[in-house]
């Protein structure tokens, strides 16, 4: 066993105390408590007619509120609802309840709602309903209303449909209103030669003349209900004989305007006898001929519009004969209008539609000639739409596309459709460039080469210049110009099609600079070697150079990878400040922080070993021939290469001295005079300070 004298280290541990808090929290909250209603039979309403209004007011912040005023009556077979409108102010729910609900009638419990259908057999008057509403502590009513239910009004009767000139005429028709009732009646379309009674219906007159009097309509209201007889038309018709003239022919209903207008009626009358014509109410574009019975003319753009109530009579002396009345609608001239593309890319979308002047609703009926095979067309719109590919790249010409709105037709001027390439730019522009470099890009574009392009930018970067000719982007930032510049976008058009590049951006970085790192040492002692080399790194394909101010005289320094090394002797014990350590690319530059090394003077130190005496062999027998002991000793336990030979096999113990400060390691070996040595002992250590 070897040994070595010890040192006491002492440790001071601290301990942590944890101390843990309780947190109570306390939850706050209300309760509320709900009540219970029951609902009887009830109902809500919303009709025509009206009655009583009503309100329930609440006498205290906790009874609720219901309004509304409920229709008074409802004709047999239509609807009835009623709706009330109800509030609480404390925001609880409501059921409602109704009492004397009509048996036709159905209520809501939710809502409050009376509805229903009655029948003809629920005429009459349900009193004393009334409508409740509940928050389940308090509840209101609506004031009691009554539903009355009334027979619905109808008009009858058959007119007669003709009447001979000369003769009376005369209708009344019957309601079926209760006796009493008041009505007013009304006529439309009513003969020049009626009259008319608004209190009675009664429709009367003895016409002078032959004609058809169409659409008279007569209806009558009782102030809730309204009821009509169909449409009807009387017929007035000449007495017969051998002097009664006859008047025949279809007149044209409409004309263009800006086109002539003309029609002659067929007349006949007794042999002998002078016809003559007249008319009732000639459009003001038109003439009138009294001989021939021709009404013609041609109306201008400004007076389109109808013209009715037209009539043209013959007459042979006493007797006459009508035409029945007519219209004629002057109609504006038909056009169709538009600008269709004549160029489209292939893998693009076509449309064009045309327009035309008929107005909103007009039946009209389009067509199309040459139609692209590539385009689908519509008969009711005129749009011609569709998307050529690139197979179907050429000209597409004498295209015509006609609308008619069944009496006139109209054409576009024959066109062409050119389906062409689509045009594309591309390119892949520099993301980056440093501060003092150049940068340049140019898009590429499918155009044939002589193609006139224009080309555009959007957030160019201020540093740089662009080419509408060929849209080159090109400049060289300054320091104060570093940073990002996005959605920059550069497009192209040849006049007829566009094409961008995806928005990009440029980032205008400052040049890279060296970096250094480390951590040198800051003491050394006096006869230790000292060395310390920096890490470095600098821009791709640069060469980095390494130099060092305020260098120890007895340090040597290396340019080339930064390394600061020596041994300092005893006369260069002391401190030497402000080292710094710098490294270059040869356009920037870095240094470390400065720092000092203190060369600390050494003084040797000794350590006493002893062991016990080595008596036996390994196999247990004494021990005879021991020759000494071979001592073995370094700054590492791994290479303990100073041995002392000790040839004194009484010797137990040994000084070591001059050892430097720092950690040693000691062992020992016996070996015997035929030159055969033990394993070695334990290791054991010490440091000297």
């Amino acid at each position: 066993m070897v040994c070595v004298g010890s040192v006491a280290v002492r440790r001071l541990c601290a301990g942590l105390v944890a101390v843990a808090c309780a947190l109570t929290l306390v939850a706050c909250g209300q309760a509320s408590s709900t009540g219970s209603g029951s609902a009887s039979n009830s109902a809500t309403s919303s009709a025509s007619s009206t009655g009583g209004s009503g309100t329930s007011t609440p006498s205290d912040p906790g009874t609720p509120a219901i309004s509304g005023t409920p229709p008074a009556s409802v004709v047999a077979g239509q609807s009835y609802t009623f709706t009330p409108t109800a509030f609480d102010a404390s925001g609880a729910a409501l059921t409602f309840t109704a009492a004397n609900l009509p048996p036709w009638a159905s209520f809501s419990n939710s809502s409050g709602q009376v509805s229903g259908t009655p029948t003809a057999a629920s005429l009459g008057t349900f009193a004393n309903i009334q409508i409740t509403v509940s928050n389940g502590q308090a509840s209101a009513t609506l004031p009691a209303f009554s539903i009355t239910v009334v027979a619905p009004l109808a008009l009858s009767g058959t007119p007669a449909a003709s009447v001979t000139v000369g003769s009376g005429y005369s209708f009344q028709p019957t309601s079926s209103a209760p006796p009493g009732t008041v009505l007013t009646f009304s006529v439309h379309n009513l003969p020049g030669w009626a009259s008319f009674d608004a209190s009675t219906g009664r429709l009367a007159g003895t016409p002078t003349q032959t004609g058809s009097f169409p659409g008279i309509v007569i209806a009558t209201t009782d102030g809730v209900q309204s009821s009509a007889l169909p449409a009807f038309t009387i017929t007035v018709t000449s007495p017969g004989g051998p002097n009664s003239p006859t008047i025949a022919g279809t007149p044209a209903t409409s004309v263009t305007a800006g086109s002539l207008y003309s029609f002659t009626p067929t007349a006949s009358g007794p042999s002998g006898t002078l016809l003559t014509f007249s008319v009732q109410n000639l459009p003001g574009w038109a003439s009138f001929n009294p001989a021939s019975g021709t009404l013609s003319g041609s109306p201008t753009s400004a007076q389109v519009g109808s013209y009715a109530g037209i009539l043209i009579s013959v007459s042979a002396g006493t007797l006459s004969a009508s035409l029945p009345p007519f219209s004629i609608k002057v109609v504006a001239p038909l056009t169709i209008s538009g600008a269709p593309a004549t160029q489209v890319a292939a893998g693009k979308s076509y449309a064009f539609q045309p327009t035309t002047n008929a107005p909103a609703g007009s039946a009209l009926t389009f067509s199309i000639q040459n139609r692209p095979v590539w385009a689908t067309f519509s008969a009711t719109s005129g749009l011609l739409s569709g998307t050529p590919t690139a197979s179907q790249i050429g000209s597409y010409g004498n295209i015509v596309i006609s609308v008619s709105d069944g009496t006139q037709s109209v054409a576009l001027a024959p066109f062409a459709v050119k389906v062409v390439s689509a045009l594309t730019i591309s390119g892949s522009p520099p993301a980056q460039v440093v501060v003092g470099n150049s940068y340049s890009f140019q898009p590429t574009t499918n155009s044939a080469s002589g193609t006139a392009l224009t080309f555009s930018i959007q957030n160019k970067p201020a540093w740089a210049s662009f080419s509408a000719s060929n849209g080159a982007l090109s400049g060289t930032p300054s320091a104060s110009q570093a940073g990002t510049y996005s959605n920059i976008a550069i497009s192209v058009s040849n006049g007829t099609q566009s094409a961008a590049l995806a928005a990009f951006t440029i980032t205008v970085s400052n040049p890279a600079k060296p970096t250094i790192s480390g951590n040198p040492s800051t003491a050394v002692n006096v006869g230790s070697k000292y060395a310390f080399t920096p890490t470095a790194s600098g821009p791709s394909g640069t060469t980095l150079t390494f130099s060092v101010q305020n260098l120890p005289g007895w340090a040597s320094f290396n340019t080339a990878n930064g390394t600061l090394s020596g041994t300092p002797g005893a006369a260069n014990a002391g401190s030497y400040s402000n080292i710094v350590i710098s490294v270059s690319d040869g356009s920037a530059s870095a240094s470390l922080p400065a720092f000092s090394i203190s060369v600390n003077p050494v003084s040797n130190g000794s350590v006493t070993l002893s062991w016990t005496a080595v008596t036996k062999n390994t196999n247990g027998s004494a021990l005879t021939d021991l020759a000494g002991y071979r001592l073995y000793y370094g700054a590492s336990a791994n290479a303990m290469k100073t041995v002392v030979v000790l040839a004194n096999p009484a010797t137990t113990s040994y000084v070591v001295g001059n050892l430097t400060p720092g950690t040693w390691y000691f062992g020992i070996a016996a070996y015997t005079s035929t030159g055969i040595d033990s394993a070695m002992s334990n290791v054991g250590s010490t440091t000297i300070n």
